[in-house]
Parts: structure tokens; C-alpha cells; sequence
């Protein structure tokens, strides 16, 4: 990737109603439900709003989530709004997290946006690494 980004971000999580699946789910499992609000500092000086889905097991340590989010804001001096997916996994506490920019979701001056992002939470704070760049636009 070409650039890079950093700085902190606050999240709030509110739950929301659970799903049984869809029924037929006989280990008791639920696919919990939060929307996501989040307010970046740093290279990114952005809001964000979401929706997450997550499974927690009954082996402690093990769950996975999938997340969406529109980012609407600057990234080092660029305005726009873009989309951020999310997929990760914790296996009996050791996570994986995948956090991509959609396809050609940029807008503005962040139209051909690229890149991969990445989480650390370190005492309770929150801060993100961002590499990108920026590939042609039609």
C-alpha cells in the first residue's frame, strides 16, 4: 500500500433485538445484533455508523462477528464517505480480523480508495492503522 494512516477512534455499541437464527438452531446460539457509532481522530478525522452481527460460542474465547460501516469524513486532507467490511474470529481467544474498504465505495474526493485497516486496543483505547491508496476511478 502506498500511505498510511493512524490515530485513536471511539466506539459505541448499542444492542439490539437477537435472532434465534431462524430457529432450528439446536445449541442455543444466537446471532446477536448492535449498531456501531464511531468518532476517528488523527489522519482520519471522520464519523462512522454500522451495523454488526456476532455469535459467541460455548467454548470461552471463541466467537466471530461481521460488521459494515460508512465512513464519512477526511483522510489526509481528501473529503468523502467510503465503506469498511469487516470479518473476524476469536479461537479460544486468539483473534483474526480482516477489515477491507469495499470496492469502489469512495466518494468525493476519496473516489478509487483502496486499503486495508487495522484495530489495536490497548487499555480500553481504541486505535486504528490505516493502509491505502488509490486506484482509477471511472
Amino acid at each position: 500500500m502506498g500511505n498510511r494512516a493512524s490515530g485513536t477512534f471511539d466506539v459505541t455499541l448499542t444492542p439490539q433485538a437477537a435472532d434465534d437464527n431462524g430457529g432450528g438452531n439446536d445449541n442455543g446460539l444466537t446471532v446477536g445484533r448492535m449498531t456501531l457509532d464511531k468518532q476517528f481522530n488523527g489522519d482520519l478525522v471522520a464519523t462512522s455508523k454500522g451495523q454488526m452481527l456476532a455469535i459467541g460460542t460455548k467454548m470461552k474465547g471463541s466467537a466471530g462477528y461481521v460488521a459494515m460501516e460508512w465512513v464519512s469524513g477526511i483522510l489526509h486532507g481528501r473529503s468523502g464517505r467510503f465503506a469498511l467490511q469487516h470479518s473476524g474470529t476469536m479461537t479460544r481467544g486468539a483473534p483474526t480480523l480482516s477489515i477491507t474498504v469495499v470496492p469502489d465505495s469512495g466518494t468525493g474526493e476519496l473516489a478509487g480508495l483502496a486499503g486495508l485497516m487495522t484495530i489495536e486496543i490497548v487499555d480500553g483505547k481504541h486505535s486504528y492503522g490505516f493502509d491505502y491508496t488509490f486506484g482509477p476511478i471511472d
